[in-house]
């Protein structure tokens, strides 16, 4: 009898600044099922303890370029979670 394979993503999620203090860690890895979205793993991240905190929309960075929630997940990809950046 043949068995359902659930096909799976594994990424590692980076946290800065506040974000990493609220959480009490700076890099998580985190697996989820292949057609997962970036807003899936900050759902992810706000069930842990702490990450009631978190806005509804953080800033996110995956592979070093900036995407919204509903950006699809790659094995490897890397997705970091920056707080409101201010400069001059």
């Amino acid at each position: 009898m043949p068995t359902a394979t659930v096909s799976t993503v594994t990424l590692r999620v980076l946290l800065f600044g506040s974000y990493a203090e609220i959480l009490g860690f700076d890099s998580v890895e985190v697996t989820l099922d292949s057609l997962a979205t970036v807003g899936d793993v900050l759902e992810r991240l706000k069930a842990l303890p702490g990450g009631e905190k978190l806005p509804p929309r953080p800033l996110c960075a995956l592979n070093l370029s900036q995407v919204s929630v509903n950006a699809a997940l790659s094995p490897s990809d890397e997705l970091a979670v920056l707080p409101p950046l201010a400069g001059g």
